[in-house]
């Protein structure tokens, strides 16, 4: 899903310093709650079957019952946040679940484990075993996907036309291929520019 750059410009038209983005009440912190609790919020009206005030919820036997207050702890802070609640007690949150007061980097989790040549199953299994959280194998394909559409870009930026100086090196490293484990070379080239800065190549 492509960002509306409009929609950033407007968000960052009051940015005066880095406080304004990352600072205690900064932006970031603020869309994460906002996300979370608009995700929240799109999961119970999935389990309900119906959007706030559709009248196809009218006698459904279930409906929307306020909201629990929460503190989630994460490499962002701490934040509150509003979980949606069911009149039934039925609802469980998976993004943020019940009992859930800590919220760390699943991305990065999901990246290192695809990155030592894990399944999507595999990493499933191991996030309900060591986090207690269930992923779907979805979720793990969109992200693995969205890094590889980062890859894809990094590579194919423009470069410099000349880099005075040039250093190559290579580690060998494991690699999962073909049901076979291998090992593989992966070279590094930095090169320093003409302001003497260095760019990884």
């Amino acid at each position: 899903m492509a960002i509306d750059l409009t929609l950033v410009d407007k968000l960052l038209a009051d940015y005066k310093k880095p406080e304004d983005l990352i600072g205690e009440n900064g932006l970031l912190k603020q869309l994460t709650k906002a996300v979370l609790e608009r995700a929240m919020q799109a999961e119970l009206t999935e389990h309900l079957g119906y959007v706030k005030h559709d009248p196809a919820g009218y006698q459904s036997g279930n409906s929307r019952n306020g909201a629990t207050k929460k503190t989630l702890k994460g490499d962002f802070g701490e934040i509150s946040l509003d979980t949606p609640r069911d009149r039934n007690g039925s609802f469980e949150p998976k993004i943020v679940g019940k009992g859930q007061t800590r919220f760390t980097g699943f991305d990065d989790k999901i990246i290192s484990m695809c990155s030592r040549g894990m399944s999507t199953r595999e990493i499933q299994g191991h996030l309900e075993d060591i986090c207690k959280v269930e992923v779907s194998p979805t979720l793990i394909s969109n992200v693995t996907e969205a890094v590889m559409e980062e890859v894809k870009r990094w590579q194919g930026r423009p470069l410099e036309v000349v880099y005075p100086i040039v250093y190559m090196d290579a580690i060998v490293v494991k690699i999962r291929e073909m049901g076979h484990v291998r090992n593989k070379a992966i070279f590094v080239v930095i090169g320093v520019n003409m302001e003497g800065n260095k760019e990884v190549l």
